[in-house]
């Protein structure tokens, strides 16, 4: 008996994420990736140009945020009518609103974030987090975190891209603002350290190599994190001037 053909995924990006993706979703697809900065593909997915992965039924975008306009303007004219799109940005609210107005009426859209890259998901997915936003098309929502669940072991949060944003404003907005400043007093002790330093230095370097799209995404576009980073420094002010400060 002939074995069923894998449904066909466009992945648009195929830089370390894109790659990242294409290896955990191709048991269950065919997963053809466009990227122009990308020379070679891999094992788990077929390099193509960007109409033939744009006509696929299940089209994920794993593109930079500032990227997201320029990226969805570019596939529009080759998605399906009942096409599923789908981001995997750092942030939500603005590339929600950004697939609500520039695709078809007729294309479902699905946001997700998941909550661990390349650096953090190197041994295995299973049991991290993602969190999967409704955009146009609940029950798509419903069917995206359900195949996270169930076929990748993640664990899900379904949330509004707001919600979503506020709490990455603090959860992802102080982590890399914070490496940010650690790596720039770089030289640090290595010799006599705590754990708890350690385990600080462990954080950092799990964000270290994320490319500055990334960390521009988090600080710039999530409209929630001025107001933390606000009152982090803030803060901070405060805890310069000792304990007995006012």
């Amino acid at each position: 008996m002939t074995p069923l053909a894998k449904p066909r995924l466009g992945l648009i990006g195929f830089g370390a994420f894109g790659r990242l993706t294409a290896l955990h979703l191709s048991p269950w697809f065919e997963v053809i990736a466009h990227d122009p900065a990308a020379t070679d593909a891999d094992d788990h997915a077929t390099l193509t140009d960007l109409a033939a992965a744009a006509a696929c039924p299940t089209v994920i975008l794993a593109v930079p945020v500032e990227a997201m306009e320029v990226t969805l303007t570019a596939i529009r004219p080759h998605l399906r009518p009942d096409a599923l799109v789908i981001d995997v940005g750092s942030v939500k609210v603005k590339p929600a609103q950004l697939m609500q107005d520039l695709l078809p009426p007729g294309v479902r859209i699905a946001g997700t974030h998941p909550l661990f890259g390349p650096q953090s998901g190197k041994d295995g997915i299973a049991g991290l987090r993602i969190a999967v936003c409704p955009v146009r098309g609940a029950p798509d929502a419903r069917r995206v975190a359900a195949f996270c669940r169930r076929a990748l072991g993640l664990k899900v949060f379904l949330v509004t891209p707001e919600d979503h944003d506020r709490e990455a404003a603090v959860v992802q907005g102080l982590t890399h603002l914070i490496a940010r400043v650690l790596m720039a007093m770089e030289p640090l002790p290595t010799r006599m350290t705590t754990a708890s330093f350690d385990r600080l230095m462990q954080a950092v370097d799990m964000v270290r190599h994320d490319s500055p799209a990334v960390f521009r995404a988090i600080e710039r576009d999530n409209p929630f994190a001025a107001e933390v980073r606000d009152r982090f420094f803030a803060l901070a002010d405060q805890a310069r001037d000792g304990p007995d400060a006012a």
